[in-house]
């Protein structure tokens, strides 16, 4: 095999300033996120035990990691409420009313969570557009049947000279993720 031949045809390397990320059920999010991560994936493994040493055998199960945003709030905190509506939604610590109140746009896998009426849930789908270093989409990451783990808190302050916008860390957890080359 020559030389040449290994040489990548794309010498560009992947900047971490071209992307666009949207999550259907938040709206308000996508226009402010600063940051966003690919989770990583974990396939467990097993030993098999043999007299003299331990063998390991590949898993049959993935895990996906946590899915974490930074992003800015905006002056109404309809970003930041999208989420925390949504958490409490999920999580309804008062009544079994606020899980009813949920803005069902999602079919979920699990079937306690999903409207019988409408087959519409508490997940949601994203989507993360890799952009080239001509801004072109080239990659396209989506999400399947998210939901929020958490959101950070938003700290006030007086004593700043400067006028610091707030941001703010969501966490979220999904079925799977693909990745398409586009």
């Amino acid at each position: 095999m020559a030389t040449i031949d290994t040489q990548p045809i794309n010498k560009n390397f992947l900047s971490q300033l071209g992307f666009k990320f949207v999550i259907n059920k938040t709206p308000n999010i996508n226009y402010f996120v600063q940051s966003i991560n690919i989770p990583g994936i974990t396939l467990g493994s097993s030993d098999l035990q043999t007299p003299l040493s331990r063998i390991p055998i590949a898993g049959d199960q993935l895990q996906f990691g946590e899915i974490d945003i930074t992003f800015k709030v905006d002056e109404d905190m309809k970003n930041y409420l999208e989420i925390y509506n949504w958490l409490i939604a999920v999580g309804f610590p008062d009544n079994f009313d606020q899980f009813k109140g949920i803005d069902k746009t999602r079919t979920g896998p699990v079937s306690g969570l999903i409207d019988p009426m409408t087959g519409q849930g508490v997940y949601s789908d994203a989507t993360l557009t890799i952009l080239s270093s001509a801004m072109n989409p080239i990659h396209q990451v989506n999400y399947l049947d998210c939901y929020p783990l958490s959101i950070g808190d938003l700290q006030f302050t007086t004593v700043d000279t400067d006028v610091n916008y707030l941001t703010c860390q969501a966490a979220f957890r999904c079925r799977k993720f693909e990745i398409i080359s586009l």
